[in-house]
C-alpha cells in the first residue's frame, strides 16, 4: 500500500477493500485452477484422443500450470499479479468448461 493509504480514514477505507477483494479474487482463481487439476489426474487418457482433443499430459501441464500461475499472483511476485491470476483462471476454466465434459465418459444430454 502506498502512503496515499495513510492519509486520512477515507483512503485507508479504501484501500483495505482494495486488498481485501483482491484477496478473495486470487482465493477463488486457486481454487478454480486447483479444482481443474484434481479433476484432470484422473481421467482416462485414451478418452482424450477419442473426444479428438489434446493429450493428458497436455492438458495435466495446462491446469498445473494454471495453479503455478495463479499461486504466482496471489504471492504478488513479479509485477503482474492480476494478470497471473486471471491467465490461470481461464486455462483452467477452458478445461473444465470443453474438456472435462467430453472426456469424462458421459453421453451428451442433448
Amino acid at each position: 500500500m502506498g502512503n496515499h493509504c495513510l492519509a486520512s480514514p477515507l483512503w485507508s477505507a479504501v484501500c483495505y477493500a482494495e486488498a481485501t477483494m483482491h484477496i478473495v479474487l486470487a482465493i477463488g482463481c486457486i481454487v478454480l485452477a486447483v479444482v481443474a487439476l484434481v479433476k484432470c489426474l484422473p481421467k482416462n487418457p485414451d478418452m482424450f484422443f477419442v473426444q479428438n482433443k489434446r493429450t493428458k499430459g497436455f492438458w495435466t501441464g495446462m491446469t498445473g500450470g494454471a495453479v503455478a500461475l495463479t499461486l504466482l499472483g496471489f504471492l504478488g511476485i513479479g509485477p503482474f499479479g492480476l494478470l497471473f491470476l486471471l491467465a490461470g483462471a481461464c486455462m483452467a476454466a477452458v478445461y473444465l468448461a470443453d474438456v472435462n465434459p467430453a472426456v469424462s465418459g458421459k453421453p451428451d444430454s442433448y
